[in-house]
């Protein structure tokens, strides 16, 4: 328990399709992140880490929705500590909103959640925690626990109320991860990047990630030749950490789980075993497709 040490909270920003989930997430990007990207790597999936004034570190992930967040999870790669669940003021609770809220209960996920525009005429939050109350997340003005910001993407207010709730609900949870052993984590995408090769955007869980490290991730493996988190070259990347890693030999699929591997002949044989594995599956399909 001594090397367990507190490490981020990993948070998903989830809502219905035009409540201002990216713009959310935009906006909190950009008052905490250096403007260093221009040389990185445009980040697709959204995942990055802020620096709080308080010290401490948030890392948030923007799902490309619920689904894949449900997806993942089956696979095992239950990543996420809190979900932030993005309800517009001026609309209230919607399909996706009540998707979400599910995905997020079946996870066992505590809920935040910030009522976004709430600067637009016709913003009615006290609307949006009634709504709310009928899929049971109670709000704390409604004598619940589910705790709640009110913001505005836009003009940017209310973003340090959402960022104290999220530590004081990480503070709650109290998360921690030895940094001190071979890192595991989960690719939460992967792509293949002109000019860099095969790109694995990786939430470390445990450990620490290092430039040199053999990595296996799902059938792929590979020695990780450059790590950037939210776009800027660092030499390792602790528990808690959105990485992007290259070095791999191939993209491997989202939500496969990456480690660090004690030798290269380990590696090559795992990715090996994986990838016949992997055409059996294939070839097993094939035959009962062809079959019907």
């Amino acid at each position: 328990d001594e090397q367990l040490k507190p490490r981020p909270p990993v948070v998903t920003v989830m809502g219905h399709v035009d409540h201002g989930k990216t713009s959310l997430l935009d906006a909190l990007r950009k008052s905490r992140v250096a403007a260093g990207e221009a040389g990185g790597i445009t980040q697709h999936l959204g995942s990055y880490q802020i620096d709080l004034d308080a010290g401490g570190k948030i890392t948030f992930l923007d799902t490309p929705g619920h689904a894949a967040f449900s997806a993942m999870r089956s696979r095992g790669a239950n990543l996420t500590d809190i979900v932030v669940l993005v309800v517009a003021a001026d609309d209230g609770v919607k399909q996706q909103t009540v998707e979400a809220i599910k995905a997020a209960k079946a996870a066992e996920c505590p809920i935040i959640v910030a009522i976004n525009k709430i600067d637009k005429e016709g913003a009615d939050p006290e609307k949006v925690g009634v709504e709310l109350l009928d899929h049971d997340v109670i709000l704390e003005r409604f004598g619940g626990e589910v705790l709640t910001a009110e913001v505005s993407a836009l003009k940017g207010t209310g973003l340090e109320d959402l960022e104290d709730k999220i530590q004081l609900m990480a503070e709650l949870l109290n998360l921690r991860a030895n940094p001190n052993r071979m890192a595991e984590g989960v690719a939460v995408e992967a792509r293949m990047e002109r000019g860099l090769g095969p790109v694995a955007t990786t939430i470390v869980q445990r450990g620490t990630l290092r430039v040199g490290d053999i990595i296996v991730a799902g059938s792929e493996w590979g020695r990780v030749r450059k790590l950037l988190i939210n776009g800027v070259e660092v030499d390792e990347a602790p528990p808690g950490a959105p990485v992007d890693c290259l070095g791999l030999q191939g993209v491997p699929k989202a939500g496969d789980d990456l480690r660090v591997a004690a030798t290269e002949q380990l590696a090559r044989q795992i990715a090996e075993v994986r990838q016949q594995r992997d055409r059996e599956e294939r070839a097993a399909m094939l035959f009962a497709a062809q079959a019907e």
